[in-house]
């Protein structure tokens, strides 16, 4: 019977010394890729450590798959893949070496599945790791992830010092690992790009606290921003979910997270001319959240 959710974080919280993960709550529905989007130092890692059970919680609830960590994160562990783009692999050993190691210790590993990564990321299994490029080698950790079918993909910064191509390959992929039933992916990543293509699901996080996690097609439709041209003494009426508001001589920009029909009719004025109604990207989104919150702290 499928779970829910493959992650639930309760008010989890983490004190270092000069950080704090501040009561998250995060929970990623089983069969979705949920981008967690934030600059570095935000808490993404950290996060994700704990969701691993490789650093515990000071305080709050995580369940991966069902389980309880980190007291259950053995058999957590068993349906979770994970990438990162700093994974150490031995570097005299070839691919061939890791795979074999891997059909040793998974049941699930799926030989037909690794060739056909290994053609389809340009790989040869007899490659020495210490003679891959940084693309090569993420694309070596990607394949042992995947060929062992697990229930839940983390990946953490996958994609950081990749060349477009290499990016396009790993992103496609990730496409296509989640087509299978309850697959999960939660993907950690400063690239908002990367996070736009790939996800269903955002999660923004900055500072050590969660912004927001939304379905990504209704944070799009959401999101607006709006260029006035305006008299001098207009008064801006009243815009739902007004998040940025800006005037630079009679131009007047706007930013709501609350669009609809109503906002712009709302807008129409003898006084004001509307300029423009544009969408903005998952990067414009969370800088502009990044700077609202900054401005209700001060």
């Amino acid at each position: 019977m499928a779970i829910e959710n493959a992650i639930e974080c309760a008010q989890v919280s983490k004190q270092y010394s000069n950080f704090h993960l501040d009561h998250l709550d995060l929970n990623v529905p089983t069969g979705s890729i949920m981008g967690f989007v934030g600059p570095n130092g935000a808490g993404k890692s950290t996060t994700l450590r704990i969701i691993m059970g490789l650093v515990h919680q000071d305080s709050g609830e995580v369940t991966v798959l069902g389980n309880v960590m980190p007291d259950q994160q053995i058999a957590a562990k068993w349906g979770i893949g994970y990438v990162s783009e700093d994974m150490r692999l031995y570097p005299g050993q070839d691919i061939a070496f890791h795979m074999s190691f891997l059909r040793s210790v998974y049941p699930t590993w799926d030989d037909t599945y690794a060739a056909i990564l290994l053609k389809r990321f340009g790989l040869v299994a007899e490659q020495k790791i210490k003679g891959l490029s940084h693309g090569q080698r993420v694309k070596a950790c990607l394949l042992m992830a995947l060929a062992r079918h697990p229930r839940l993909l983390i990946l953490d910064e996958p994609t950081t010092g990749l060349d477009p191509l290499a990016r396009q390959e790993i992103l496609e992929e990730m496409s296509a690992v989640i087509v299978e039933e309850d697959r999960t992916i939660l993907f950690s990543s400063h690239n908002t790009q990367d996070i736009e293509q790939l996800s269903d699901q955002i999660a923004f996080i900055h500072d050590g606290s969660l912004l927001f996690t939304r379905d990504k097609e209704d944070l799009l439709d959401a999101w607006r921003r709006i260029r006035l041209q305006t008299a001098e003494n207009f008064d801006m009426p009243n815009v739902p979910g007004l998040v940025d508001l800006q005037r630079n001589g009679r131009v007047t920009t706007l930013v709501t997270n609350q669009y609809s029909q109503d906002v712009e009719s709302g807008l129409k004025h003898e006084s004001a001319t509307l300029l423009a109604v544009e969408r903005m990207t998952v990067e414009e989104i969370f800088l502009t959240s990044v700077m609202a919150k900054k401005e209700l702290a001060q």
